[in-house]
């Protein structure tokens, strides 16, 4: 792409306002800073799109939206005129910067293609975009958010009739539709005021928070656990400024939780993150302001969730009254094992059951699973594909699944929604830790006591970074190197197996026998070592970085932890 003829067809487009020519102009003189803005779109994919927010194709802003909004709505008018149906979409957006008058943009291109529209009316969780989409039976949805990305980016997700994220051949006809339309002068667009005066677009609110709360209480398997410690149990909840603000506290109040303890600075909806550096609640030195809360007041544990309330982490009281932050994999595991106990004394578990979790996640989880009489599946990374699973085991009535998750912090529960679930989880987390208040164990006793029955695990995901055009080349290379020239060894371990992805391929490098998998179609590799540790490395999907998981397990806490060390010791000679 001719980065410079782009530039020149933004400045003179008279689309663009005065103050956003005289963003481009600021930078006439800096080729560096209009080549990363023009050298090509940002990529649309299953995930939709997502990027750091300002002028330019490579970045988010109105024009970028309305764009990219045109060339769905013509997907979406396409597929449902072959079925003598007319397109309709929900429409959601976060807290941060911009993000209603992406949304509101966005609603304006889908109402002018004569494609109905429902709208929140002011920041909502992600789950309950899918939601709204299952409940109204809409065509497809789009959420204007950047989950946990730092406060400068932004971003589009899509998803399809279902409630989950595009599935790829949807999302490749979008992206073959952008390539044909001018990004200004192909887009259909209408008055926002005159789209809802017509009824094309609605605004949903109040009815459909208490529609998505009805079905998110009904996950909840033991109120009496609750009521039984609801006097004395304490804990601290923070939305990170985020969309969880108002849902998750109410959730929690309505299970029973009395002594819930909210951190103030950070209820308040902010596209800044003013308090954090990252609204991530995977960092633990977000939680700051918790812990500070926490410790005043002497609570059971902490709950946070990111801005758009899709992702939630914890941190829990360890035996010196500390509060330790626990992975994704480990709170996984805690619930997993957790809610396949409360649904057995319950009478709920299911015939068939079944746990879904991504290729990535830890074993441990397939240890639990078949210790207790449920089959465990592995999908590739992304709460669409588990969606695809489910839909797929229970409409053949292959079995009922109970739970999927992911270790970034994701998990989804219930029938109700196709995404990860932050209000949902949040719920059944402060379930699972006031049952075991009522056992007199926090969750940090209740994780320690899951080793001794089902075994040792720890897990540990590197991040090396690659940004820019030299970051994207580089990543191709490596991949590609792995794949023409598989290591006979991994940290002077020998490696026993190798798993490709995308190929569909199994290697067993004992006997040289190639056998194909079920799974196929995404850049992963897997390796398989003598000591019984996991190597999987990846291309990030939304993010210029390669990530390696290294999932270990052994008969003692120290012995994974040394594997840990020794293969990320190895993982970090690649940054070279």
């Amino acid at each position: 792409m001719d980065y410079m003829r782009e530039y020149a067809a933004w400045l003179s487009s008279p689309a663009l306002t005065d103050t956003e020519r005289d963003e481009l102009r600021a930078v006439a003189g800096d080729i560096k800073e209009i080549e990363s803005r023009f050298f090509s779109r940002l990529e649309f994919g299953t995930a939709g799109l997502r990027g750091v927010m300002g002028l330019g194709l490579l970045r988010m802003n109105r024009y970028v939206v309305r764009h990219t909004t045109q060339a769905f709505a013509e997907v979406i008018s396409d597929y449902c005129k072959a079925r003598g149906e007319q397109g309709s979409v929900a429409i959601c957006y976060d807290c941060r910067n911009g993000s209603r008058d992406f949304a509101a943009n966005a609603a304006r291109v889908m109402a002018a293609n004569g494609i109905r529209v429902r709208i929140f009316e002011s920041p909502r969780p992600t789950p309950e975009l899918s939601f709204a989409i299952r409940e109204y039976r809409l065509s497809a949805g789009i959420n204007i958010t950047a989950s946990h990305n730092p406060k400068e980016y932004n971003g589009y997700k899509v998803y399809w009739g279902d409630g989950a994220q595009l599935p790829p051949h949807h999302a490749a006809s979008i992206a073959a539709k952008m390539e044909e339309l001018d990004v200004f002068t192909s887009v259909k667009l209408t008055d926002y005021d005159d789209a809802v005066s017509s009824g094309l677009i609605s605004v949903m609110g109040k009815e459909t928070d208490e529609l998505f709360l009805e079905n998110v209480m009904a996950q909840a398997n033991d109120f009496e656990a609750v009521k039984k410690v609801a006097d004395t149990f304490k804990m601290v909840y923070t939305p990170f400024h985020g969309t969880g603000y108002k849902l998750v506290p109410e959730a929690l109040r309505r299970l029973g939780i009395k002594k819930l303890l909210c951190v103030p600075e950070q209820m308040a909806l902010d596209g800044d993150f003013p308090t954090v550096k990252s609204p991530n609640p995977e960092n633990p030195e977000g939680f700051y302001l918790a812990v500070k809360l926490a410790k005043e007041n002497g609570a059971d544990f902490i709950l946070g969730t990111d801005p758009d309330a899709d992702r939630v982490g914890i941190m829990v009281r360890d035996c010196h009254n500390e509060y330790i932050t626990i992975s994704g994999n480990q709170t996984g595991v805690l619930l997993l094992d957790y809610l396949i106990g409360a649904k057995k004394r319950a009478g709920t578990i299911p015939a068939n059951p079944v746990a879904l979790k991504t290729i990535v996640t830890t074993e441990m989880a397939r240890r639990v699973c078949d210790m207790n009489g449920v089959r465990c599946i592995d999908t590739f990374t992304g709460f669409k594909f588990m969606a695809e699973r489910k839909n797929e085991l229970e409409g053949a009535g292959e079995g009922k699944v109970i739970f999927s998750y992911e270790e970034s912090y994701g998990y989804m529960l219930g029938d109700f929604v196709r995404d990860k679930d932050a209000v949902t989880a949040s719920l059944l987390l402060t379930e699972m830790a006031a049952w075991y208040a009522g056992q007199n164990m926090t969750l940090y006793d209740a994780l320690q006591a899951l080793y001794p029955k089902y075994g040792y695990y720890n897990e540990k995901t590197l991040n090396i970074m690659m940004p820019g055009l030299e970051g994207l080349a580089n990543m191709k290379a490596l991949m590609a190197c792995f794949r023409e020239n598989t290591p006979a060894e991994i940290a002077g371990t020998a490696v026993l197996a190798v798993k490709d992805y995308e190929a569909g391929t199994a290697l067993d490098r004992r006997t040289g026998e190639k056998s194909p998998m079920e799974l196929r179609g995404s850049n992963v590799l897997r390796y398989e070592t003598a000591d019984g540790t996991v190597v999987i490395i990846r291309p990030s999907g939304t993010e210029p970085k390669l990530k390696i998981y290294i999932l270990a397990s052994g008969n003692s806490r120290e012995a994974c932890d040394g594997k840990i060390a020794k293969y990320e010791q190895w993982a970090e000679t690649l940054k070279g």
